[in-house]
């Protein structure tokens, strides 16, 4: 964080010589997709790319909602973020959880989520006569604001559930290759995490309470122009006893009928998810972004 809020003041004094309105000069799907925690890049991870289709000279913003259904429960994130001179990448992003299936029909969690990504090296895009992959470093703030639903039986906070903090930090770094002749994305990250599924089931828990390393990976196919296959898989911490915690993984079709607005279709595996509904949750995932 220390050396993210310098480098952020800098970026900000040059933004004000950027172009007072966005250029959309980045080539179409370049800035990725809106995450589910809000930040530019796949569906469940983040890529080292900036959000928004703003040059270097310029900015861009785009707003999200994304919807995830399984068979016990449903996730709705929607959000927006602002990228800066390709460089700086805000992202405010909020999460609802609701359960559909008895004991937890009535669950509903909700979470804020706070994003910066800076920048740090390389041009995924213009560097092609280069192996160095853009590199990115960011940072994830998330707040939960409790459980409703579960007053009856005196559940009301994450802590309840065993859960240690109900706010925690995500730190990352991602690299992202593009390889524009064989029309490919590859990206890897890896996270500093206490989160429980996110930061939904709060943070750090009764069988471990220390940050930890965890992997990410993505790659997409651009098909054509204004349609990419990939898939990803997210690894995560397994924190408490009531929550048997599994990786995440996805296989996905985006589609960017123009710079404006691009469509995200998913089968998503997120794994277990507590022990009051034991089985493997997985379903569908859909996301929908507009920008400029």
């Amino acid at each position: 964080m220390k050396k993210i809020i310098p480098a952020l003041i800098a970026v900000l004094a040059c933004g004000g010589a950027a172009a007072a309105s966005p250029d959309m000069g980045k080539l179409l799907a370049t800035g990725g997709v809106s995450q589910v925690e809000g930040a530019g890049g796949g569906g469940i991870t983040p890529w080292a790319l900036i959000s928004g289709y703003g040059t270097r000279d310029s900015w861009g913003a785009n707003a999200h909602y994304t919807y995830v259904g399984t068979q016990d429960y449903k996730l709705n994130s929607y959000g927006v973020a602002v990228g800066i001179a390709d460089r700086l990448e805000l992202s405010l992003a909020n999460q609802e959880f609701k359960g559909s299936l008895a004991p937890l029909d009535q669950l509903n969690i909700k979470q804020d989520i706070l994003g910066l990504k800076l920048k740090v090296a390389g041009d995924a895009v213009y560097e092609q006569d280069s192996w160095m992959p853009q590199v990115a470093i960011g940072i994830m703030y998330k707040r939960n604001k409790g459980i409703g639903g579960l007053g009856a039986l005196g559940v009301t906070n994450v802590k309840q559930l065993g859960a240690k903090d109900d706010h925690g930090y995500d730190y990352y770094v991602s690299a992202t290759k593009i390889y524009l002749e064989q029309s490919l994305l590859l990206n890897a990250t890896l996270r500093a995490t206490r989160a429980n599924q996110m930061g939904i089931l709060g943070f750090g828990g009764d069988k471990n309470d220390s940050t930890r390393l965890m992997p990410e990976v993505s790659a997409a196919y651009l098909i054509n122009r204004k349609l990419a296959l990939g898939a990803e898989y997210r690894r995560k911490p397994h924190n408490l006893g009531v929550d048997n915690e599994k990786a995440y993984y996805d296989v996905f079709v985006a589609w960017f009928p123009t710079r404006n607005f691009s469509v995200t279709a998913a089968y998503a595996d997120l794994g277990d998810i507590t022990i009051f509904n034991p089985k493997k949750q997985h379903g569908l995932y859909l996301s929908l972004q507009a920008g400029f």
